[in-house]
């Protein structure tokens, strides 16, 4: 049995971590679904600029749209947007089997917005309106000023996909986020049955503390942090708070792996997705991950409940001189900028060849 059916069967959904028109246009994705039990996708700012950047695929999208005057943002929302449809409904009838639970896809805010709650809120609004599917996340960063936004969104009714989750105090802050907007959902009588994730983010920090530390302990840094974090999201599902909101009718914000390529070259390249296994999560992963997951993935044992050995290992990383809360912070602000400088990239790609179709004549240059 490949793995990628055992982690199904364990009750773990895997998710694709990447968009493109080709993929949609040439069959690959009803492939994985088909053949490597993947029940969903995310997609965000780096994924696109390197989609709509990677060859013509999207020309015929950007000239029909430049003709009745879209761009900048609105264009790129709009040629997003129709990707997500496509999967959106591709993955529907995993929605409905599995009662809304699986099949979502995931687009984001503008990263410009990470530090601004209100216009957060405002581009959730509009991106939910504007999607106009019931299986489509919007992405909101996990930030400070994030964190607001999730739970208005949340008491909006609008589903919601945390991103930019590093800790398992930012996870905490986004989970605590969600549970407030589930309850006042429930104080003002309105349905509490409002889908989340929420993405905590792994590799990075083997890159970022690998340089710091001795041989032992490299490549165990994300995965103790993913083993803390699962910890708390069981206490969370244990807790008297949720068991109420639960018998009210909500459903639990599952926990999503992110960043789960292998970074390191001389570490397994199924690593993370082998050391995550673990029931009522999510793990959404790169497509060279997914095709090594298929051919030679190797799920260990289920995460324990209680975390395992991530405390003695979080402890040896800080003897080791990382301070895991400063670089937390400093990992979750290098990811949106990282996002705020992919988006500002794929904007001006969609503006060269907006200029690059009119010089063909092929349509007018609308700035």
């Amino acid at each position: 049995m490949k793995a990628t059916q055992q982690l199904h069967d364990l009750g773990q959904s895997l998710w694709l971590d990447n968009i493109t028109r080709t993929l949609l246009d040439d069959g690959t994705l009803a492939r994985y679904i088909a053949e490597d039990s993947i029940t969903g996708l995310t997609s965000n700012p780096s994924i696109f600029d390197a989609a709509i950047g990677g060859g013509d695929a999207y020309d015929a999208g950007i000239h029909a749209k430049s003709l009745v005057g879209l761009k900048g943002e609105e264009l790129f929302m709009e040629l997003a947007l129709e990707d997500l449809r496509r999967a959106a409904d591709l993955f529907k009838p995993v929605f409905d089997a599995t009662h809304q639970v699986d099949g979502w896809v995931s687009m984001e805010v503008s990263p410009l917005l990470a530090a601004d709650t209100a216009g957060t809120i405002a581009a959730a609004d509009a991106i939910h309106a504007q999607a106009r599917r019931p299986n489509l996340f919007v992405k909101i960063p996990g930030t400070p000023e994030g964190v607001p936004a999730i739970e208005e969104a949340i008491f909006r009714g609008i589903p919601i996909n945390v991103t930019l989750l590093f800790s398992c105090a930012q996870y905490l802050a986004a989970a605590e986020a969600y549970l407030r907007g589930i309850e006042r959902r429930v104080a003002a009588g309105l349905d509490p049955q409002v889908a989340s994730v929420a993405s905590l983010f792994i590799s990075r920090w083997d890159v970022a503390a690998n340089p710091q530390l001795p041989a032992n302990l490299r490549n165990a840094l994300g995965i103790a942090v993913g083993k803390q974090s699962y910890r708390a999201y069981r206490e969370l599902l244990a807790s008297p708070r949720w068991q109420k909101l639960a018998a009210a009718g909500a459903r639990p914000q599952r926990l999503l792996w992110a960043s789960t390529g292998t970074k390191d070259p001389n570490a397994p390249d199924t690593l993370y997705v082998d050391a995550l296994a673990a029931p009522d999560t999510v793990d959404t992963i790169p497509e060279k991950t997914l095709h090594a997951v298929a051919d030679h993935g190797r799920p260990g044992a289920v995460l324990p409940p209680d975390g395992g050995d991530a405390d003695a290992v979080l402890a040896a990383v800080a003897k080791a001189g990382v301070d895991t809360d400063a670089l937390a912070l400093k990992l979750q602000q290098d990811g949106a900028d990282a996002f705020v400088k992919s988006w500002k990239q794929l904007l001006q790609r969609i503006v060269d060849k907006q200029a690059a179709l009119a010089a063909k004549g092929k349509e007018p240059v609308s700035r």
